[in-house]
């Protein structure tokens, strides 16, 4: 059913990786993407320059990974299946669809273990809880994260279905670490800016530190659960 997975390069890849196991027969493709809107964007188009994407071009792509919550309703550890993701653009919310299809699949699959979501794409980390309430609110999502959209926008005129199953990290209630500095404009981490972002909100980054690792292991777990033969 799923030829590609797209997920964040870095702890996400590696729990997917974990849930995958060589599980499968035919293991689907794994595409490591870098961390935004604007790097991950510039990646695929790169990607689609190459001759192994012309020649070999996927049908069914699959994004997985972690995500926040924006409303009260998801706490960390909970499964979320993307219906649509919208993007601030200059004022105006602009939307793209998942595939129903696909879609339809991964909850039939998954059933009570997922809830159907709208999930907002930022260009930035958010990590202050009175922001998250407020896009939740001005939005209509239930989740953000900073690539959905950008998947979404780039395989829309390419003929490939894509659905998106992501595991929700943080809650809309705490505050998180500002990670922004630990950012690359490529889409990386950095590990020392990383540390010290955490070592100067403490409280904050145990809580980031324990919903990630509640995230992470729940997307092992999902990825398992949807990728057996």
């Amino acid at each position: 059913m799923i030829d590609t997975i797209l997920v964040v390069q870095g702890p996400e890849l590696k729990s997917v990786k974990r849930g995958l196991n060589c599980r499968l027969s035919l293991a689907p493709k794994l595409l490591p993407l870098p961390i935004g809107f604007t790097s991950a964007t510039r990646y695929l188009h790169q990607w689609q320059k190459k001759q192994d994407f012309s020649s070999q071009q996927p049908s069914t792509v699959l994004v997985m990974g972690l995500c926040g919550s924006l409303s009260s309703q998801y706490q960390p550890g909970d499964v979320v299946i993307y219906d649509e993701c919208v993007l601030f653009d200059e004022s105006q919310l602009l939307r793209q669809k998942c595939n129903e299809v696909l879609t339809r699949k991964l909850q039939n699959h998954l059933q009570e273990k997922a809830s159907l979501v709208r999930g907002l794409t930022s260009d930035r980390f958010i990590y202050k809880a009175e922001e998250k309430q407020l896009l939740g609110k001005n939005t209509g999502a239930e989740v953000v994260d900073m690539e959905g959209f950008a998947i979404l926008n780039f395989f829309a005129n390419l003929s490939v279905s894509v659905a998106m199953v992501r595991i929700i990290s943080d809650d809309c209630y705490h505050d998180l670490p500002d990670l922004s500095s630990a950012i690359t404009s490529s889409g990386n981490l950095q590990p020392l800016p990383l540390a010290i972002a955490m070592f100067r909100q403490p409280l904050a980054a145990l809580q980031l530190i324990r919903g990630s690792r509640k995230g992470l292991k729940v997307l092992q777990e999902v990825t398992t659960c949807l990728l057996t033969d």
